[in-house]
């Protein structure tokens, strides 16, 4: 069976596609294509470090660059939707102003 979520994390403050994103973004896209998707939702989320305005920012930040990427890899931009969700569906729970790397992440899920 093919996958159909797939995940990806991102540095501290960052919202750029490492060498590792990029390996999984481009099995997602090769699942994309295999299963003939129509919809792919894309979900960035960060962890709970700075300001709920700036983690939404960054957040959206992830999530379009995950977009952008698989645009790149040939998947139609319509059939994408990319939201940001800043700190508020947390991975790993965690108090205020706490680094955890498993919460600096995008979710990609093929529909």
């Amino acid at each position: 069976p093919v996958p159909r979520q797939y995940l990806i994390f991102f540095g501290f403050n960052k919202c750029n596609i490492t060498a590792n994103a990029d390996q999984v973004l481009t099995e997602a896209a090769n699942a994309a294509r295999q299963l003939g998707t129509a919809a792919i939702q894309i979900s960035g989320h960060t962890d709970t470090v700075g300001s709920v305005a700036a983690n939404q920012k960054l957040s959206e930040c992830r999530a379009n660059a995950a977009r952008l990427n698989l645009v790149g890899k040939g998947i139609p931009e319509s059939s994408i939707m990319a939201t940001g969700f800043g700190e508020g569906k947390l991975l790993i729970q965690t108090g205020d102003g706490v680094k955890e790397p498993q919460n600096r992440r995008v979710n990609v899920d093929l529909n």
